[in-house]
């Protein structure tokens, strides 16, 4: 708002305020702020940012176009899929809440057209945990051939043993059972795609999901999303690969390791490493351990026992233990964000951590553990292709 005011001089050479006039601005100018990097310290600010939200409720997203499912349409594939229970109300009242993907084929759960962001994924698989390997996420921005996150859901989400966790951290909480979240920011600015891939030969998976997300304009310094996933089953070089391969400029945020040991002591002993822009022999960054590059310390180790930690950052948030019967490996699951610190490179990155253990006369034991990873990062496009997913059966645990 802004008051214009209006003076004249009276005969004695003094200034009166003769009329002011009030002008209304605001609505008619933009807001500055885009909607994005949300905090505490700005959820206050307005915005012209536009807020969506794509689920089997509302497959486009569109507004005014949720919870519109009818029962009339109960014989088409995931159209209608709760009709049965929703038969007493009718239109509006849940009528389509999951899908099912069936086997061996791809459903896409969101595409978007625009440039904007995705802010939150939730999905829960209502199948057996089985399936949260066998179900393959890939995102995919503008209009990409390759895409730029491909990884099995549960890994994804840190959960690549199958057995629920609990965990809490600033990018991705796990509740129970299997509510799966994710609040990395993933920019885009003309599409973004989401598939899933069933790779069971039988048996469709059973998905609720909510994808939501902003329609704004992205910063031109914004970088893309990327995930991917790998496993050495068993690791037989004792040093394992975590990424190789990433060209272009960006920015490593964060690493999870499903790490299954195959032998008894302590079994973290390897440092990681950092490859970057030209390192050839020798990296640029060198850890002194895993549970130190995970910010524990001492073999996670508290009065004999390994302690399950989460924190905004970093965590071993799970601990398998063999119980006498059919669990019979050590089982862990650790994750490490690179929110506040995040690893900058300008032309390229290699990722590795060596499998590392203790033998008799405190010597080095090179170990071949059975390691999977999700690394995620940010960068310019175009990407690397990722390596090829293997089938189910080298995907199962077991």
């Amino acid at each position: 708002m802004k008051t214009f005011f209006y003076f004249k001089r009276c005969r004695l050479g003094c200034f009166i305020v003769a009329t002011f006039s009030t002008v209304l601005v605001f609505a008619q100018q933009p807001y500055a702020y885009d909607g994005l990097n949300n905090n505490l310290g700005n959820l206050y600010r307005l915005s012209n940012a536009v807020t969506r939200s794509i689920s089997p409720e509302n497959f486009s997203g569109e507004r005014g176009k949720g919870g519109m499912a009818d029962l009339k349409d109960k014989d088409k594939r995931n159209v209608a899929n709760a009709w049965h229970a929703a038969r007493d109300l009718g239109e509006g009242w849940k009528v389509n809440p999951y899908i099912h993907v069936e086997p061996e084929q791809t459903f896409t759960i969101a595409e978007i057209e625009g440039s904007g962001a995705i802010q939150h994924i939730w999905i829960t698989p209502a199948n057996d945990w089985r399936f949260t390997r066998l179900a393959i996420m890939r995102i995919y921005w503008d209009d990409e051939k390759e895409p730029s996150v491909a990884c099995p859901l549960g890994d994804f989400f840190c959960m690549g043993w199958g057995v629920y966790a609990p965990l809490s951290s600033l990018a991705v909480c796990v509740n129970p059972a299997r509510g799966f979240n994710c609040y990395w920011t993933m920019p885009f600015r003309k599409k973004c795609k989401i598939t899933i891939e069933n790779l069971a030969d039988k048996d469709a998976v059973t998905l609720y999901y909510q994808v939501s997300y902003t329609l704004t304009e992205v910063p031109a310094d914004a970088a893309y999303f990327h995930a991917q996933w790998r496993r050495s089953n068993p690791n037989t070089t004792s040093d394992y690969t975590i990424v190789d391969n990433i060209k272009g400029k960006g920015h490593y945020v964060g690493l999870y390791l499903a790490w299954g040991v195959n032998n008894n002591g302590w079994w973290g002993e390897g440092e990681i490493k950092f490859f970057m822009d030209g390192d050839a022999q020798f990296p640029t960054i060198c850890g002194t351990g895993t549970e130190d590059y995970f910010c524990g310390s001492h073999n996670f180790d508290h009065n004999g026992q390994y302690n399950e930690f989460c924190t905004p950052y970093s965590g071993l948030h799970q601990v398998i233990r063999p119980d006498g019967t059919y669990r019979a490996q050590q089982r862990f699951g650790l994750y490490r964000w690179h929110i506040a610190d995040p690893i900058r490179f300008e032309k390229n990155l290699k990722v590795t951590i060596q499998d590392l253990g203790w033998r008799y006369g405190g010597r080095y034991l090179p170990q071949q553990s059975d390691i999977a990873s999700v690394v995620f990062w940010y960068q310019t496009e175009p990407h690397n292709p990722f390596p090829k997913l293997p089938t189910w059966e080298a995907l199962e645990v077991n």
